[in-house]
């Protein structure tokens, strides 16, 4: 496969993520309440230095849970479309065919005005 179509296919996968949401989903529970009782949620976000915490209803759960990983998803293709451009970028950088040198030739020295070789 040309790394051409790779990037196409990569953003067309990119194209399709539907949800995205920033964080990390953990459950807890609540103290002194039984440990067969319905687990809670919260979703927690750094940003803007400070710990930011979202309390998630279990209605909700699905649907966060399928946005962060497609946030994850997301992660996931983009360093992998880096990859493929870094690859190229590498390969035509290093590509002696495609490398300009220049000989080394001998140019004649030009006496500039006033300098003390007589021509």
């Amino acid at each position: 496969m040309s790394t051409a179509s790779e990037k196409a296919q990569i953003l067309a996968q990119i194209a399709a993520i539907k949800s995205m949401e920033l964080g990390k989903l953990s459950g807890y529970q609540h103290r002194g309440r039984p440990k067969d009782s319905s687990s809670y949620h919260r979703l927690q976000i750094w940003c803007d230095g400070k710990n930011h915490t979202r309390y998630i209803r279990p209605e909700e759960l699905p649907a966060l849970q399928e946005a962060v990983d497609g946030h994850a998803r997301f992660r996931e293709l983009v360093d992998k479309y880096a990859a493929i451009v870094v690859a190229e970028t590498r390969r035509r950088m290093d590509d002696p065919a495609k490398k300009k040198t220049r000989r080394y030739t001998p140019h004649s020295r030009t006496s500039s005005p006033g300098s003390s070789n007589p021509s």
